[in-house]
């Protein structure tokens, strides 16, 4: 009986393991495998860094919008801290942010929204 009390042990941490490893395996792939691409213009408004356990940088950027109508706010993310810095830089300028967006990332601790800016252009008038 102490046999299939150990058989059982072993198999149950073993299907643990399985499930940590296919998790980590599915996070690395989300992260790495852009969904699309893109550039987006407008007023820096907001760059924080939030989070109680996982620290993010999130940010907001107000789009150029038609004369009359209601801006458009677009949420991203940043991964990159030397990216982040570059935007608290340029709060309050027009910039162009160049972005991904992945899809399916399994957990808020890499980043609040889908969209992950990469880099930054400033625009000059």
């Amino acid at each position: 009986m102490a046999t299939t009390s150990k058989r059982f042990v072993f198999y149950a941490l073993g299907l643990i393991a399985a499930i940590m490893v296919a998790f980590a395996a599915y996070s690395v792939l989300a992260l790495s495998w852009s969904y699309s691409s893109g550039e987006r213009a407008g007023f820096l408004q907001k760059m924080s860094r939030k989070g109680w356990v996982c620290k993010t940088w999130e940010g907001e950027l107000s789009l150029i919008a038609i004369p009359g109508a209601a801006p458009e706010k677009f949420l991203f993310s940043v991964r990159d801290t030397v990216v982040a810095r570059r935007l608290e830089a340029a709060m309050g300028k027009r910039v162009t942010l160049l972005y991904e967006q992945h899809k399916g990332v399994p957990s808020s601790c890499f980043g609040e929204t889908e969209y992950f800016v990469v880099d930054l252009r400033e625009v000059t008038p």
